[in-house]
């Protein structure tokens, strides 16, 4: 019985594994952009890092994932709002005014959906391409 390898792009599920790799990019990327004043820089450094390892892997129709990604830090936004919201801690208290959390998870959930189609799409244009003519 003869055994043949199956390359990694071609297996089932390598793609979408790909593909989870780089909603956790694009999370680093937004939140170091977020932060850049305090610890930004160290949050996009491994971002930048990984997004280049990434593309030299040659994965590249699974890009969107940070678009998906940027989505990430959207859904923690504002979950105590709206209203003022107050934060104890032994020493002292704090109160910030927060925004309705709606917009934030609605948005989350639109970049969400659009790195999962622009994916989805893109996998299915590629397939088409790399598809061998039917031999008869």
């Amino acid at each position: 019985m003869r055994r043949t390898t199956v390359p990694a792009e071609c297996r089932p599920g390598a793609r979408w594994g790909w593909f989870l790799a780089w909603p956790a990019v694009g999370a680093c990327l937004a939140l170091g952009v977020a932060a850049l004043l305090s610890v930004g820089v160290v949050l996009i450094a491994p971002a930048v890092a990984a997004a280049v390892f990434l593309l030299r892997r040659r994965h590249r129709s699974a890009v969107p994932g940070a678009l998906a990604g940027l989505a990430l830090p959207l859904f923690c936004l504002n979950r105590g709002g709206p209203g003022t919201v107050c934060h104890a801690t032994a020493v002292a208290q704090t109160c910030t005014d927060a925004y309705a959390p709606v917009p934030f998870l609605a948005g989350g959930a639109l970049l969400f959906a659009a790195g999962v189609l622009l994916f989805v799409l893109l996998g299915r244009r590629s397939g088409r391409r790399a598809r061998p003519a039917a031999t008869r």
